[in-house]
């Protein structure tokens, strides 16, 4: 049995997660949000937790006996980042994936890099430092850089890696949730790597204006 916490289970992106990871045999899922109601899919078998990711009590006592930590996070991240650290270092508890934002090393090129910089610029500090807190402990972490996010059922990334020029413009939230699953499946999968997700050939897309809902995970 495999026990995973997903924290921010209501996010558009978890829900696909939630999903996919609901038909894993051996897979037991606990789902922490704020406000549950916003949980599209509560699998038969799962947890449901209300929590706050920035109150260390809540969350200690959701990490505790997990396997598996999946982070789709907003706000003050990098406070969420301190506790989900010090809460997995406390219980024993290894395996972290962990969502931050696209730009957070500057490694976007061109017109589109500058783009996501005026846009984003101060939205993705906390990302950043919640990345490096999590990066310079001992946890076997990886964390994701999407894209912009567009509409889509289809599974079509890419991969480049920290120090990589990121590649692309735009991704679907269902290859992101599929490299959770993929993770989660094999935990060995991009341990201690931190990677940025796109849908190859989207260099010369146009993304929308991501909305705020978008700019959460």
């Amino acid at each position: 049995m495999t026990n995973v916490l997903i924290l921010g289970a209501g996010g558009r992106t978890a829900r696909r997660v939630i999903d996919l990871l609901a038909g894993v045999t051996g897979c037991q899922l606990t789902l922490f949000a704020r406000d549950t109601d916003r949980i599209a899919h509560v699998p038969d078998g799962a947890r449901v937790v209300t929590g706050d990711a920035l109150d260390r009590e809540a969350l200690s006592e959701a990490i505790t006996g997990q396997d598996i930590v999946f982070a789709a996070l907003a706000g003050e991240v990098d406070e969420m980042a301190e506790g989900i650290i010090t809460a997995m270092t406390a219980h024993h508890v290894d395996r972290l994936i962990f969502i931050a934002g696209l730009g957070i090393y500057d490694e976007v090129p061109g017109e589109f890099g500058e783009r996501n910089r005026k846009l984003f610029g101060g939205y993705l500090t906390p990302y950043r430092e919640a990345a490096d807190m999590i990066t310079d402990s001992a946890l076997d972490y990886t964390i994701l850089r999407p894209a912009w996010f567009i509409d889509g059922d289809d599974v079509d990334y890419e991969v480049t890696h920290r120090g990589e020029e990121f590649r692309g413009r735009v991704v679907t939230r269902q290859s992101v949730a599929d490299v959770v699953a993929s993770i989660v499946a094999n935990p060995t999968r991009y341990s201690r790597d931190d990677i940025g997700i796109s849908k190859p050939g989207s260099d010369e897309l146009e993304p929308v204006l991501p909305g705020e809902e978008e700019r959460g995970n």
